[in-house]
């Protein structure tokens, strides 16, 4: 993807031209919110612009030297900048590639357990420390929302709320079926046996973004069931909210308070319904988007976690890494979500080149 001088000046000149208007002091309430934010969207695209014009104007500059002792001078630093010039252009094209909107959202974390009763609750815990973990690494908090836990300390299905620096950014890739292939801790026999647990990341809209209308829900309160305390038996606290024009329901019984219950509850119902329509409003570009990684397809099969091999398997990019606890404790995490941004990004340049 070769980027014109023209187009490196219009960059250049659009920035330059907001930094003016958010200098000028002119702008007040939601007109300086949006400058601010499209500022901050092409602040990384003009600084790589200007880095590709300054060594392409070097170029120029050094190669038409008249004085044959000064080009011979030169002849080293013409090397370098040749060198330099194409991942620079690369970097420029990378900032460049339409963005998601909601990559800089927190993002929701859903861990279901599929089939392999126990062994699938126990990988979904497994999976949710290891989400947890990378959360801390990154700089990220983490708070649960609900879960379903069984007797081992397993997870039926667990939700978390992500919140940080682009978090849905780098976490939308771990979407889909992940496949365990292990000897279970109830199996005495020895006998290596496949599980799976569907992960859903979902990016979080702010209030503003879905609008809830009250008339659209039915409030059930009831009495809570299940592990989480004596108040669990004694109090009507447990809330299940129905969206009628979706059907959507959402049930919440892990907080004490009836009220608590409810917040939470609209958090995850908010978050579903803004899913719902980003599916809709994508679904023009969904066969152009198969062919990308992290399509968000949550019924396909993404990755295997083998511990006899020790090794990480992500089936999108064929990539194998033979450090399945480093990856389990979050800190291996990165090379495969990094390699999978990697991979969408040159997916994306080429369909554009294309």
């Amino acid at each position: 993807m070769s980027i014109s001088d023209a187009r490196l000046g219009q960059i250049t000149h659009r920035f330059a031209e907001l930094e003016a208007r958010l200098a000028s002091g002119t702008l007040e309430g939601p007109d300086f919110i949006a400058a601010s934010r499209d500022y901050a969207e092409l602040e990384p695209v003009a600084r790589a612009a200007q880095d590709v014009r300054a060594m392409r104007e070097e170029l120029v500059s050094l190669a038409t030297l008249d004085d044959p002792e000064m080009r011979e001078l030169a002849e080293e630093e013409l090397a370098r900048i040749r060198s330099a010039l194409p991942e620079a252009e690369h970097r420029l094209a990378i900032s460049m590639l339409p963005r998601d909107s909601a990559d800089s959202r927190p993002a929701m974390l859903e861990i279901r357990a599929g089939t392999g009763g126990d062994e699938a609750a126990l990988f979904a815990a497994d999976l949710y420390r290891m989400y947890e973990k990378f959360a801390v690494e990154q700089g990220w908090r983490v708070e649960m929302i609900s879960a379903n836990a069984n007797d081992l300390g397993g997870f039926k299905e667990v939700v978390a709320n992500i919140a940080g620096t682009g978090v849905f950014a780098k976490l939308k890739y771990e979407s889909g079926v992940h496949r365990v292939q292990r000897v279970p801790v109830t199996e005495s026999g020895g006998r290596i046996h496949t599980s799976a647990a569907t992960v859903a990341v979902l990016p979080e809209p702010d209030e503003v973004d879905v609008q809830i209308e009250p008339g659209d829900i039915k409030i059930d309160i009831y009495r809570a069931s299940g592990a989480g305390g004596q108040h669990v038996n004694t109090t009507d606290s447990a809330v299940r909210l129905t969206h009628l024009p979706t059907g959507l329901v959402v049930i919440q019984q892990d907080q004490r308070s009836q009220h608590k219950n409810k917040d939470k509850a609209m958090q995850v119902l908010r978050t579903r319904l803004y899913d719902l329509r980003r599916a809709e409003a994508h679904g023009a570009e969904a066969e152009a988007r198969k062919a990308m990684v992290g399509s968000g397809d949550r019924s396909e099969r993404i990755r295997t976690y083998n511990f006899p091999q020790g090794r990480v398997t992500d089936h999108r990019i064929n990539l194998t890494l033979h450090r399945l606890p480093e990856v389990l404790e979050g800190t291996g995490l990165g090379e495969l979500v990094d390699a999978l941004i990697a991979e969408d990004q040159a997916k994306r340049l080429a369909s554009m080149d294309g």
